[in-house]
């Protein structure tokens, strides 16, 4: 793999929309030994803006031209899905290291070809799969981890929003790849795995809904895992509830755990005991911190602090399952894996 580096992180940023501004922008410039040194976006008036609110030199509406132009250590991808493919190969071509919002890419063809170029040209790439990053998640792992409640043998996980008239490119197949589930189901997914150590998966079971968009807006999902254990996935962006709902439930032999809020418990010499650590405010401002633990820890991954974790590889397993159950709703049966 490519040598520490010295000095500041050079990234440059390519897309402008409310992700990069609401989330990646805001944290990287405050992050210490970074520096943004140019951002990317088809809109020439909305790069022109950002640069100058956050004192950046360069402003460019063409991803090539920054590679072939500037210094750049990494390239951050915060555009629509359908330019993933096409600007991380690109990058990791020039010789970058990346960092690219979920999913990686719209089809598990396209994941492959990224991890392709990964290894063609030995760079480092992470995916954003932030909600492993928050603090409750991080917490829980760590105690199922430490065998703290059992084998797992179920785990159910939900995000459920209530109808919103967003009528963005996430709403255009061609674009996003998907609807309710490559947008809220793919982060449930990996939350499970990630949470229970990665099972293989032997079944997947899967509906969707499509009530008032080409995509679907719900999907319902069942996955059987080798190991004899189950997950169950809801997603929803047209769910006619009070409040949004977000859930990763999961249960072993010894006792159980949740997030939003954290709680866990233990058999304990026969009883149930609530073993949730004393300072639990942890769900406050949760997906904030999610995104500057995720972005701390790709530039330490950048300095050679520590290895990526949610790399290229563990995406392409992730887009195998999701395509397995996009496959599983077209057809209507249970999709077995080899």
């Amino acid at each position: 793999m490519n040598a520490p580096q010295q000095g500041p992180s050079r990234i440059g940023i390519v897309g402008l929309g409310w992700i990069a501004q609401v989330f990646h922008l805001p944290i990287l410039s405050k992050l210490p030994d970074i520096e943004i040194v140019a951002v990317c976006d088809r809109d020439k008036n909305r790069a022109r803006a950002i640069a100058e609110k956050y004192g950046i030199a360069r402003y460019y509406t063409d991803y090539q031209e920054m590679l072939a132009k500037e210094d750049l250590h990494a390239v951050d991808i915060c555009t629509s899905t359908d330019a993933h493919t096409e600007i991380a190969i690109a990058a990791l071509d020039a010789k970058r290291d990346v960092f690219v919002e979920k999913p990686i890419a719209r089809t598990f063809a396209e994941a492959q070809r990224i991890e392709e170029a990964v290894r063609r040209n030995k760079r480092k790439l992470m995916v954003g799969m932030n909600h492993r990053f928050r603090p409750d998640a991080m917490m829980l792992r760590s105690f199922i981890e430490n065998s703290e409640i059992g084998r797992i043998f179920y785990v159910k996980a939900g995000w459920l929003k209530k109808p919103s008239s967003d009528s963005s490119w996430m709403l255009q197949g061609k674009l996003s790849g998907g609807g309710a589930f490559l947008d809220l189901g793919i982060v449930m997914l990996d939350l499970c795995l990630w949470m229970t150590g990665y099972p293989d998966v032997a079944r997947v079971s899967s509906m969707n809904y499509a009530h008032k968009t080409k995509v679907e807006d719900s999907s319902v999902v069942y996955l059987t895992m080798k190991n004899g254990a189950t997950i169950t996935i809801e997603v929803s962006w047209n769910f006619h509830i009070e409040n949004e709902l977000y859930y990763c439930n999961i249960y072993g032999e010894q006792g159980s755990g949740k997030i939003n809020p954290l709680k866990i418990h233990k058999e304990m010499h026969g009883n149930v005991v609530n073993v949730t650590p004393v300072k639990t405010d942890i769900s406050a401002g949760a997906l904030k911190k999610s995104y500057e633990n995720e972005l701390k820890h790709f530039i330490g991954a950048l300095r050679g602090i520590h290895p990526v974790i949610s790399t290229a590889h563990e995406a392409v397993q992730r887009m195998k399952i999701v395509d397995a159950i996009y496959r599983s709703a077209a057809k209507g049966k249970e999709i077995n894996f080899k």
